[in-house]
């Protein structure tokens, strides 16, 4: 049994599932480098979990070798998909979807590679379902190929196996004010972009969550779209968590409340989950 400020994960995702919780995340110490697979922990409480328990493993037939980022797990039709963002020497950094039967998995993969277009740098992708049922996974072109971070959608097929239309802009990170410019080691200037997810308020308002660094560090904002659905115009408002914290999502817990899940603080090793209150 661990408790949640021992588990050193980025990117925490919640799936609450038949009363339980079942949390993922970037394994905090592989996250720069080589990599094999994900964990998920499961509890009742957000506090007490057994874990990590391995939910996907390469046992070296995968494609990809390193920068195994953000996998989240999203029940569809009874199945449960894991969207998830690989690297590897011949393929640039995408997101792939994989499939289990279960939410402690063993996760397999449904895609065939990455579902982002194959000439981007693209990461963190997150599954959408419109009103009227179209499947789109929504996704971050980097900021190190793009410079300004841009968030995307884009069709998926029924079976959520393969792109079914060409990507389109939702926004840029410099669209929000309170974004600030990044300097990269490599000697690249820009704005970033992570962590989108959706969420539809109670009276239709549809959101979206994603992360980049204001002037007091990582931070997680927020957009609102103008239609309540993913082909808006997504307006910026102010940071949910403005200093040393992000790549969120949202989730309600087994009595109902709003919780917003991120990592923080954003350092090398320190990472922990957090679940803060959402009043939105």
């Amino acid at each position: 049994m661990m408790k949640t400020d021992e588990i050193n994960i980025r990117d925490p995702f919640v799936l609450v599932h038949g009363g339980k919780y079942y949390l993922y995340g970037t394994r905090g110490e592989t996250c720069w480098g080589p990599a094999d697979g994900f964990d998920v922990y499961v509890g009742q409480d957000l506090k007490n979990w057994e874990g990590p328990i391995v939910c996907f493993h390469n046992d070296g037939s995968f494609w990809a070798d390193r920068n195994y980022w953000a996998p989240e797990v999203h029940c569809v039709n009874g199945a449960f998909y894991m969207f998830a963002s690989f690297k590897s020497d011949s393929r640039r950094r995408g997101t792939a979807i994989l499939r289990a039967l279960s939410p402690l998995g063993p996760f397999e993969p449904w895609s065939e590679g990455p579902v982002t277009p194959e000439d981007w740098e693209c990461l963190d992708g997150t599954f959408y379902a419109s009103p009227d049922g179209t499947p789109y996974m929504v996704f971050c072109h980097e900021w190190v190929q793009a410079g300004d971070g841009e968030i995307h959608a884009m069709k998926l097929t029924k079976d959520l196996r393969a792109p079914a239309g060409e990507p389109f802009l939702l926004f840029r990170a410099s669209e929000a004010p309170w974004c600030r410019q990044v300097h990269h080691s490599s000697g690249l200037d820009g704005y970033v972009t992570d962590g989108p997810f959706l969420w539809r308020k109670e009276d239709g308002t549809l959101l979206c969550l994603w992360s980049g660094f204001s002037e007091t560090g990582y931070a997680q904002g927020l957009a609102v779209s103008d239609n309540g659905d993913i082909d808006g115009h997504f307006t910026q408002l102010p940071p949910l968590f403005p200093e040393d914290g992000g790549h969120g999502m949202l989730f309600r817990t087994l009595e109902g409340e709003l919780l917003l899940a991120l990592h923080s603080p954003n350092k090398h090793l320190l990472e922990r989950p957090r679940f803060i209150p959402a009043r939105l």
